[in-house]
């Protein structure tokens, strides 16, 4: 049976894991850094992964043998792009995890209507790393700060209602990354309605408290409605707020049914950081699934850094041979911290491409979205949210 506290009782994700398996030693590598060593570490704990699962999955075992792929032969970068994958489709029509309910501990849902949400459950070693992963991403991009205390404005579901919704999760995971203050959700429920709005007054009135106190501040959610509340800010005091400029900005989720309305990243940015009084630099954007579980955020130039916990090749779309660097095509999501679940290998719906390195000067490669495939538009939690406004 999951246990809804069960978050409270574990070790914080600030401290190291304990080392079990390689699991936990490539989460506990720097996030950023690659050499031969965590490029062995990889694959070690890919070869891990694939082999608990397959021992414990009817239906991986069966894949593996159908694909003629033994786990054990993953022992080089290029061993990777064998990998068998599962479509991102198939998680949302059957229930494919790996363990008994038994040592599941909290189940997340991905955004969409029924018949388009996949069910991650993760039992506790997985619950763990994930977390321990999103943190050491965020430090390696310098977003964590657990001495000075951070007030947060998040536009995103109020946990306390949407408890297995997986960006409510996700954006509640991040208000850990600093000291934590305030922290107001700006999509509320509605017992009348029963459902959730969003409550414009009280984040004008959250924003202008922020300027007020002069306390460091951070907005996290939907990038559509951070530039809303900046412009009736706007609207209703006749000039811009004016926050602490170390103040930040983490948006997620996409624009989806406010395509329209949508501005190149990089315009984005100068506009809201303009209209909060705080430097472009400080405001990231992060992509990330909740089948998938690795967190890809901004640098300080606006570029999605991939780490060292997964590999993303791009497919092309019509015979799914690998395309390189440089080239668009559909993504196929690497990573072997689950145990749980059998997303090891996934190619999702969304076209994009992976460049080789940053102007920034950290390592790794880049990850560039282009859109989503397909002629029929999967429903998600932006899409349902751009109907609040």
């Amino acid at each position: 049976m999951i246990d809804p506290a069960i978050e409270d009782k574990l070790p914080p994700f600030h401290r190291p894991l304990k080392i079990r398996s390689a699991l936990e030693r490539l989460i506990e590598s720097p996030a950023f850094e690659f050499s031969a060593r965590t490029s062995r570490l990889f694959c070690r704990a890919m070869r891990e992964a694939f082999s608990f699962q397959a021992r414990r999955s009817k239906f991986l075992k069966k894949y593996l043998k159908q694909e003629d792929f033994d786990p054990a032969s993953v022992r080089t970068e290029k061993d990777i792009e064998r990998m068998p994958f599962v479509f991102v489709a198939a998680l949302k029509e059957r229930d494919l995890t790996t363990l008994p309910e038994s040592q599941i501990v909290l189940e997340l849902k991905s955004s969409g209507t029924s018949g388009q949400r996949s069910r991650m459950q993760l039992d506790i070693g997985s619950l763990m790393r994930v977390k321990r992963m999103a943190w050491k991403v965020f430090e390696g991009l310098g977003l964590t700060d657990l001495r000075a205390e951070h007030d947060y404005i998040c536009f995103t579901y109020d946990p306390a209602v949407a408890k297995d919704l997986g960006t409510a999760w996700t954006d509640k995971l991040l208000t850990g990354f600093t000291k934590k203050g305030e922290i107001f959700y700006s999509f509320r429920w509605s017992e009348q309605k029963n459902d959730f709005y969003f409550d414009m007054e009280g984040a004008v009135s959250a924003l202008k408290k922020a300027e007020d106190t002069q306390k460091l501040t951070r907005l996290i959610g939907f990038p559509a409605f951070a530039l809303k509340l900046t412009d009736e800010f706007r609207k209703r005091h006749g000039r811009n707020v004016r926050l602490n400029p170390g103040s930040s900005v983490i948006t997620g989720g996409g624009w989806k049914t406010l395509a329209e309305e949508a501005l190149d990243k990089k315009i984005y940015r100068g506009i809201l950081a303009r209209n909060l009084g705080i430097p472009a630099a400080n405001v990231r954007d992060l992509f990330g699934m909740v089948e998938h579980g690795v967190p890809y955020v901004d640098c300080p130039l606006g570029n999605f850094h991939i780490p060292n916990y997964g590999r993303i090749i791009p497919r092309d779309p019509a015979t799914l041979k690998p395309l390189g660097f440089g080239k668009t095509g559909l993504l196929q999501f690497i990573t072997p911290y689950l145990t749980s679940y059998p997303s090891l290998s996934l190619l999702s719906g969304d076209f994009g491409r992976v460049e080789k390195k940053c102007k920034c000067g950290l390592p790794g490669a880049l990850l560039f979205i282009s859109g989503r495939a397909g002629v029929k538009k999967l429903k998600g939690c932006a899409i349902s949210a751009a109907t609040m406004l």
